[in-house]
């Protein structure tokens, strides 16, 4: 079993790039993101891998960092994603912004990868919600506050600043993000005019 591959840069496709490890060539997978990241042909990289085995074909899954590949685990995980749908993901959000669009609920951020349908995304939702906190998410957050997002956990002003910012047109999963970073810059006094003032500075930057 391939759990990494270090060599030079042979070429970039589409989904995929070839790496040249002592004269052989990988076809490895990888997000967009990841491929974005791989440099010019002749560049050396490391690739962390997942190899997955079929009767017909062993394919190369490749992520430039430890936080993508465990996501990509992730949502193999869940019934009906397969791996190119889990790259398709990832392709669109970096693993901090898709751990805030499942926390908050935001089935719609993850319908932009390709292949992703309303079904599929709201299980993908439904099912790794209760995950999130397990992932390394470990945004400060202030007493009384969930762990996982640094939200008010059952509602509350936060909430009520999430909702103000969604009916003004941002997405679920920024919001949320603006809010928890207001969080950090505001005081116990802070009311909701004060945290939505100060999301909508985050959301501006």
């Amino acid at each position: 079993m391939i759990a990494k591959l270090t060599g030079l840069l042979d070429s970039v496709a589409a989904d995929y790039l070839i790496l040249d490890v002592n004269g052989v060539g990988y076809q490895v997978h990888a997000s967009r993101r990841t491929l974005s990241r791989a440099g010019q042909a002749g560049d050396t990289i490391s690739l962390l891998i997942d190899t997955h085995v079929r009767e017909d074909a062993i394919t190369l899954f490749g992520f430039s960092e430890a936080a993508e590949q465990e996501w990509f685990r992730l949502l193999y995980s869940v019934q009906g994603v397969g791996p190119k749908a889990a790259l398709a993901i990832l392709s669109v959000g970096e693993p901090d912004r898709l751990a805030f669009a499942i926390a908050s609920g935001d089935a719609t951020a993850l319908r932009q990868a390709d292949g992703v349908g309303p079904k599929l995304a709201t299980r993908i939702v439904t099912e790794l919600k209760d995950k999130v906190e397990k992932m390394g998410l470990t945004v400060a957050a202030p007493k009384g506050t969930s762990k996982a997002t640094g939200v008010e956990a059952g509602g509350g002003i936060d909430h009520d600043a999430v909702s103000a910012l969604v009916n003004l047109g941002y997405a679920r999963s920024d919001a949320w993000q603006a809010v928890v970073h207001a969080r950090k810059k505001s005081n116990d006094n802070s009311g909701l005019n004060d945290i939505i003032r100060l999301a909508l500075k985050e959301l501006a930057s």
